[in-house]
């Protein structure tokens, strides 16, 4: 269940971001160091418009793409970098939800 919550957040999170930016509807030929640096630039991007325009409506602003991302909710899209603290509690949260199914499947 909280695996599902966090996935639907970040599937939202990119919904937002293909619906503003074409670049990231597509695929992709650039290395992985550069796709990742070019979501990064979306995102810095969407929470500046979202900061200093106040009067941008992006409904109106969006290429139409034919789905519901122009009906997205817009909040900031915040970047956390990779890190123990995050890593061990990733691997924690896996290990009780292991231990909770084993629990029901005795």
């Amino acid at each position: 269940m909280k695996h599902s919550s966090a996935r639907n957040v970040i599937e939202r999170a990119f919904g937002v971001l293909k619906g503003r930016w074409a670049i990231l509807r597509g695929k992709s030929y650039y290395p992985v160091e550069v796709q990742c640096r070019k979501i990064l630039a979306c995102c810095l991007l969407h929470n500046l418009i979202n900061r200093e325009m106040t009067n941008f409506d992006i409904e109106d602003n969006i290429d139409e793409v034919g789905s519901t991302h122009a009906t997205t909710t817009v909040d900031d899209i915040h970047y956390i970098e990779t890190s123990n603290e995050w890593s061990q509690l990733r691997d924690d949260l896996a290990e009780e939800m292991f231990t909770d199914w084993e629990l029901r499947n005795q």
